[in-house]
């Protein structure tokens, strides 16, 4: 008892927590939803006034007109955004928009906001084909009866009030896809990027090794000046014959720099690879040893780390993992189950963030019975045991 008190003394002393603290879950929470629209892929994040801003792809929801689904491909896809100011219990609910492109419907706006406010969000887009236009264009990406685009980001300074760009960033090096105008295909790639401490703002992107039958790679580029131009550093991860894609990166309080990546072609495990360098290289990838993809992470205020995921096996949902401060117990940590209600595989893709109060939002696109796709969430909070 008396080395016990002791202890306690220190502790408290010290500041030091005597167990870690366990995330739990809230509530779930709807953040936009209309039956005419399919909304998917959301991203999010918490302004410095403590408002929360949620970018979503927003496109016609084709049974309306007759047709048998919508899908991740569509002409009117565009970019946009809704917003709460009281810790997600209530949001706008006629979306702003972001972007739409002349070319083609957008995916995926993945919004990162960097130490002086500025919000860079990337996407990538898709160009309809008409008629037997597909035996004409260049070698590229395709998918049913769209073409791949490639990259851009576009940037606000106002909290999303207004948006510059688009900005087309370079390819990576080695990337075999062409754009509709016989141009490499520029970066691209779903998954949050991360602003490292020395004010380089990273992103991981994907690269098209192969065509027939697709191998994607993914690779490091970087940006010294928010985004606005940058230079290609070095392969995250490459195999011969699994396929890695949507990419999230964050650095750990130790300066590690993590990529938790989405595969194919590897049973739908996660994957991670290392950079212990400032992103002049990375270690071998590794196999997580779970399904699900993609994933999202973030600083827990003792530095651990919390990564949710995308669930699209039965039950369909979302998961999520707290991992210790370098995630050097990814394999052995505890699956948290956050959502098993899902009515089919068409849903995930969640992004988490702080909140002003201190609880954490987990966003991401669901549907139940097979219906609206919608932008829903899970607000979590850490507890002490």
């Amino acid at each position: 008892m008396k080395i016990y008190s002791l202890l306690l003394v220190f502790a408290i002393v010290l500041c030091i927590p005597l167990a870690a603290q366990e995330l739990v879950k809230e509530k779930d929470i709807v953040i936009y939803s209309d039956d005419r629209f399919y909304s998917a892929f959301p991203s999010v994040v918490l302004r410095p006034d403590g408002e929360l801003l949620a970018a979503f792809r927003r496109a016609p929801e084709r049974r309306y007109f007759g047709e048998a689904s919508s899908n991740h491909t569509d002409p009117n896809s565009y970019l946009v955004l809704v917003r709460s100011k009281d810790n997600g219990e209530s949001w706008t609910t006629e979306p702003e928009l972001i972007l739409a492109h002349p070319f083609g419907g957008s995916q995926d706006p993945c919004m990162t906001q960097l130490r002086d406010g500025t919000i860079v969000c990337s996407s990538y887009g898709w160009a309809l084909l008409r008629g037997d236009a597909a035996e004409k264009v260049p070698p590229t990406l395709r998918h049913g009866n769209f073409v791949f685009m490639g990259g851009y980001l576009t940037r606000s300074t106002d909290g999303g009030a207004t948006w510059s760009g688009p900005i087309q960033p370079p390819p990576v090096p080695g990337n075999l896809a062409q754009t509709v105008f016989k141009e490499p295909c520029p970066a691209y790639n779903r998954g949050p990027m991360w602003e490292g401490r020395d004010g380089s703002l990273y992103w991981a992107v994907a690269s098209q090794s192969r065509l027939e039958p697709r191998l994607t790679e993914v690779h490091l580029m970087a940006s010294k000046d928010g985004g606005l131009t940058w230079e290609y550093r070095c392969p995250i991860a490459k195999d011969p014959e699994v396929t890695f894609n949507e990419t999230a990166l964050i650095e750990t309080r130790g300066g590690t720099l993590i990529a938790f990546m989405r595969t194919a072609n590897f049973d739908d495990h996660t994957t991670v690879a290392r950079s212990t360098d400032g992103g002049k290289s990375f270690a071998p990838w590794e196999d997580a040893g779970f399904q699900g993809h993609p994933h999202c992470a973030t600083l827990l205020p003792d530095g651990r780390i919390l990564l949710v995921y995308g669930y699209r096996h039965e039950p369909y949902g979302i998961r999520a993992r707290v991992l210790d401060a370098e995630a050097g117990n990814i394999a052995e940590s505890t699956e948290i189950v956050l959502r098993d209600d899902g009515g089919s595989g068409d849903l995930g893709y969640p992004w988490i963030s702080p909140m002003a109060d201190g609880r954490y939002l987990a966003a991401y696109y669901f549907n139940r019975e097979n219906g609206t796709r919608h932008i829903a969430g899970t607000i979590l909070s850490l507890k002490n045991n």
